[in-house]
């Protein structure tokens, strides 16, 4: 009942609130709140020293006020209806489905990146702003609904983070302010990934919390543009996910099948490889941790693997609908 019913006002009632307002009113509210909590430390430091219990006991009764407003605001999709109960999914595949699925998604990416480029060689360079691919996701979610209903997103709200910087470097690619209702998407990603990691962030908007469920919104959304860019992005992100899940049981399948991709989608690859490891650092492995805590204390046991969980859905989706290749 929440997430169908009280949910949909609220975020609706919050993206009305700020969505106007070119950027994220959640992120300048995370600094001043920041600031404030540093100033507070700082000019009560010799009261902290001297009675540290009544600071701790101050500390965990805002907490527990932060969790219950998460939990009201959003956190409570955590526990909605699966969405592959409302595609009617049944997830179990085979190595061979999967496989199947990877030869005819290198297929797919091929045709689309050759078609864009007219050379094999080249990696696509998708020529739109952050902004305008925010607008044409807009679009991808327009067409989803006349398909699927449930999934429906009207009164926009996705932002560039004023955080992107500290984004790339804890390895997120966005995230959803549950108390500002704000999509917001890590500014300095490759335009490459962009499209579909939009759709992503609208996919939690809309309610939904499981990371495999919005990976899969998130492509829904993007093959479902009439952007032949948009669908050269999602198909590539749907081939990244099958290819990485059977590099985890096969290598050298893993292999056979890369070779077989144009080396221009090669290079996209290693386009996104080459980003996320310029901003490695110590402190990465730390954050993916405590998110991968989160989510199993919110009803995702596998935690951060979950995002490759995404492969399932993939697999059982494009038996009932073939992806056409030329």
């Amino acid at each position: 009942y929440y997430s169908e019913g009280i949910y949909p006002w609220i975020s609706k009632f919050f993206r009305i609130l700020y969505g106007w307002i070119p950027f994220s009113i959640g992120d300048v509210f995370y600094f001043i709140l920041s600031v404030l909590a540093i100033w507070y430390v700082i000019k009560q430091w010799s009261e902290i020293r001297t009675y540290p219990l009544r600071f701790l006991r101050d500390v965990l009764f805002v907490l527990s006020i932060v969790y219950f407003t998460f939990h009201l605001l959003w956190g409570m999709n955590y526990y909605r209806q699966p969405l592959a109960q409302k595609f009617a999914f049944n997830e179990k595949h085979s190595d061979d489905d999967l496989i199947g699925l990877v030869e005819v998604l290198i297929l797919k990416t091929n045709e689309l990146q050759f078609s864009i480029t007219q050379d094999t060689a080249l990696a696509v360079k998708i020529p739109y702003s952050k902004n305008e691919i925010f607008n044409k996701t807009l679009i991808g979610y327009e067409n989803l609904k006349n398909d699927y209903p449930f999934i429906s997103y009207q009164k926009p709200s996705i932002k560039k983070s004023i955080f992107s910087t500290a984004l790339s470097y804890m390895g997120y690619g966005g995230y959803l302010n549950p108390f500002t209702h704000e999509a917001q998407v890590n500014g300095r990603l490759p335009n490459f990934r962009f499209p579909v990691v939009s759709g992503h962030e609208i996919g939690h908007q809309i309610g939904y919390s499981a990371e495999n469920e919005t990976n899969f919104i998130g492509y829904l959304a993007t093959i479902h543009n009439t952007d032949i860019y948009f669908q050269y992005a999602a198909y590539a992100y749907a081939l990244g996910y099958g290819l990485s899940d059977i590099r985890r049981h096969d290598e050298e399948k893993f292999k056979e099948l890369y070779a077989k991709m144009n080396p221009g989608t090669q290079n996209n690859f290693k386009e996104m490889a080459d980003f996320w490891q310029s901003f490695e650092n110590p402190l990465e492995p730390i954050f993916k941790s405590i998110f991968d805590t989160f989510l199993k204390a919110n009803n995702q046991p596998k935690g951060i693997k979950s995002y490759s969980a995404v492969v399932s859905l993939l697999v059982t989706y494009h038996k009932e609908h073939p992806i056409n290749v030329k």
